[in-house]
């Protein structure tokens, strides 16, 4: 369809460059199981060369004007807009996820990314204030310096640049790194980059492994700003060592995020909309429902009508137009979502459906396929309903009362969405404010609009994404004090 380089290189000063080392590790192909090209092994040396690109030019890019940096993300929006298939093949092939997803969702969501904060950036506002002792105050925001901005592997080219278009729309400038096991789409930005005319050092990209170049990224007393997506546990560990730093954090990280169903809901609306929010992406969004919570006197009927819709998906190659379920992204997170599966087993829980590595025929005989995987019976306090295991795995309680269903949805650590289906907006109103989560979906799901914040509280982050809330990480606000007397 599309011929992808068999070997990626770093973006670093306007120019694609080797590691320091000249090592690579192999990049895999999960729809086959197999190496199909090379990332390189960097380190920090390489962080340190991408750093002093980037300081070197943060002066000239931090004064660009407002206009200038719009006409070069919009260049940048417009090239993603023209290579769509093409980068949607290759997120395919990198990722598992099917073409379908990938062309429809990741793709133009990277392009929208570039353009919303190419506008944004042209409406953000300062303030300025006149007191009674006839002095003039005013605002005004300074793009912070170097951003170190590390993303995901489950939303590639979609979070890389979530985080990396408005950083660049501020003024900053950026030292990336995309996940090591999803790398490619991140490649193919640096050639758009180029070609779009970006100058030297705005942007540089460094491949690896998470402790070498993320940890390097981190460490780096140059680097003022960490945004970072990525599981809690890593989490944890970015802040330990960039708080004492004074470092600015945005932290994205995990959820276990609970789809509450009340019997007086659209049914048709929540049946079609709940198989998306549980199985979408291989269930490799930090925002799917895992832990689905049904009201009593409708439990069995969307028992049944859910496994049988759930039975009737198509897991196949990705880049077939039948799949509905691809693979999932690595033979290390296969196992461990298996290993949850057989957990989940001992913890007492009734497999309704799926619940096995799903074999292929030649060539997909090694890929990475789960089938979609539907539990019942369990504890809301057991490991399996308070762990994140982000893949083609849901639970499904019962409840009664309003208030038992509110103690489960939030006895867990994490809270970034949760989901409500009713018709009675006085109670999903009431809900939504009990839910200890960040964002909260009434009778819909994944509705995003770019303007509004996006994070989770507890173990799910810290700080907010989206709109002009990510400007304001990426900017210092500076405030001027002149007395006219």
């Amino acid at each position: 369809m599309f011929q992808l380089p068999d070997k990626i290189l770093n973006y670093i000063n306007g120019q694609f460059v080797e590691s320091i080392s000249k090592n690579y590790i192999p990049n895999i192909n999960p729809s086959i199981g197999k190496e199909y090209s090379l990332t390189p092994d960097s380190d920090a040396n390489d962080v340190k060369m991408a750093t002093n690109a980037a300081l070197d030019a943060f002066p000239s890019w931090s004064t660009l004007s407002h206009q200038k940096r719009y006409e070069y993300l919009n260049k940048i929006a417009d090239l993603i807009e023209k290579k769509t298939d093409f980068l949607a093949y290759a997120e395919t092939v990198d990722n598992g996820k099917t073409f379908k997803l990938a062309k429809k969702v990741d793709i133009p969501r990277a392009s929208t990314n570039f353009r919303f904060y190419a506008t944004a950036i042209l409406h953000y506002y300062s303030q300025s204030y006149i007191n009674e002792n006839k002095s003039l105050n005013y605002t005004y925001k300074q793009p912070i310096g170097v951003a170190g901005c590390i993303s995901p592997w489950n939303l590639p080219l979609y979070l890389f640049t979530w985080k990396i278009a408005p950083a660049l729309a501020s003024g900053c400038t950026v030292v990336a790194k995309p996940s090591e096991i999803t790398p490619m789409t991140a490649y193919l930005l640096s050639e758009i980059c180029i070609e779009a005319g970006l100058p030297a050092g705005v942007l540089n990209i460094v491949h690896g492994d998470g402790y070498k170049v993320g940890q390097s990224i981190v460490e780096h007393p140059k680097i003022r700003a960490i945004s970072f997506t990525g599981g809690t546990k890593t989490g944890k560990s970015i802040a330990s060592i960039a708080a004492p730093m004074f470092k600015k954090l945005s932290l994205e990280l995990g959820g276990k995020n609970p789809n509450i169903i009340f019997a007086d809901c659209n049914y048709d609306k929540m049946l079609k909309t709940t198989i998306q929010s549980s199985f979408a992406n291989q269930g490799q969004i930090c925002l799917c429902g895992s832990r689905i919570f049904v009201q009593r006197k409708l439990y069995e009927q969307f028992k049944n009508d859910f496994v049988e819709k759930v039975k009737d998906l198509k897991t196949g190659p990705p880049l077939e137009d039948a799949t509905q379920i691809g693979a999932v992204v690595s033979e290390q997170h296969m196992n461990k979502i298996l290993s949850c599966i057989e957990l989940a087993k001992q913890e007492g829980g009734n497999i309704l459906c799926g619940g096995k590595r799903k074999i292929l025929s030649d060539p997909y005989q090694d890929g990475y396929y789960i089938e979609p995987t539907i539990i019942e019976g369990l504890d809301y306090k057991c490991r399996t309903n308070q762990e994140e295991i982000f893949g083609p795995v849901v639970t499904i309680t019962p409840f009664d009362a309003e208030e038992e269903v509110m103690m489960m949805a939030n006895a867990v650590e994490y809270g970034l969405s949760a989901t409500i289906w009713t018709e009675n907006l006085n109670r999903a109103h009431k809900i939504a404010h009990q839910l200890e989560n960040g964002i909260i979906w009434i009778n819909t799901w994944l509705n995003r609009d770019l303007r509004t914040p996006f994070g989770g509280m507890k173990s799910s982050g810290v700080g907010r994404e989206g709109g002009f809330k990510i400007l304001d990480f990426f900017n210092e606000d500076k405030n001027v004090c002149v007395d006219f007397t």
